[in-house]
């Protein structure tokens, strides 16, 4: 024996039907050439004895969808409620972003995302090849296709000339200062 679903209560799919039936003979607001665009397409596309079955599944799924929706944004509700309780308590601190003193420039290098390179890489490299530490670092931002560094105006110079012709990820890297 089947439960009847509980958005399928008779006496409110009666009350939507009048009201359906009401609209179709009384709106002088509906546009009839309308219907009849959409009674052509049903006609077209619904075989004759199908179209009484057709109605009622639309009008099931009428009922249906307002509480589908309805379940749908309480989950999403519950989710970003969850999101924000999660991220306040167990979301890693976000880094700060650190005021870039007075004299520091910032370099471009035409090597971004699109060849692999990514910021932790990056700051690797720097390191190791301009014999610096992470904090002499200041900044870094990586693009599809390039990326830009900004230290000290000391580190830059070291930076371009070390770096520049050096193949970095299968590149052939070529770094300036930047005109931004």
């Amino acid at each position: 024996m089947e439960k009847e679903s509980p958005l399928l209560d008779e006496a409110s799919l009666e009350n939507t039907i009048r009201d359906i039936v009401s609209k179709i003979q009384n709106d002088a607001d509906s546009k009839p050439e309308e219907l009849e665009k959409i009674k052509a397409l049903i006609k077209k596309n619904v075989p004759f004895f199908t179209r009484s079955a057709f109605a009622a599944y639309i009008l099931r799924e009428i009922a249906n969808g307002g509480a589908k929706r309805t379940e749908k944004k309480a989950r999403a509700e519950f989710r970003k409620e969850k999101v924000n309780a999660g991220a306040a308590s167990e979301a890693p601190a976000k880094r700060e972003e650190r005021a870039v003193p007075e004299g520091a420039r910032t370099l471009y290098l035409n090597i971004g995302k699109m060849k692999h390179l990514y910021a932790k890489n990056l700051s690797e490299i720097l390191q190791k090849e301009l014999g610096i530490t992470r904090e002499d670092i200041y900044s870094l931002r990586i693009h599809d296709k390039y990326s830009f560094i900004t230290m000290s105006e000391e580190n830059c110079n070291k930076a371009i000339e070390v770096l520049n012709g050096k193949e970095i990820n299968g590149r052939k890297a070529e770094v300036n200062f930047s005109n931004r």
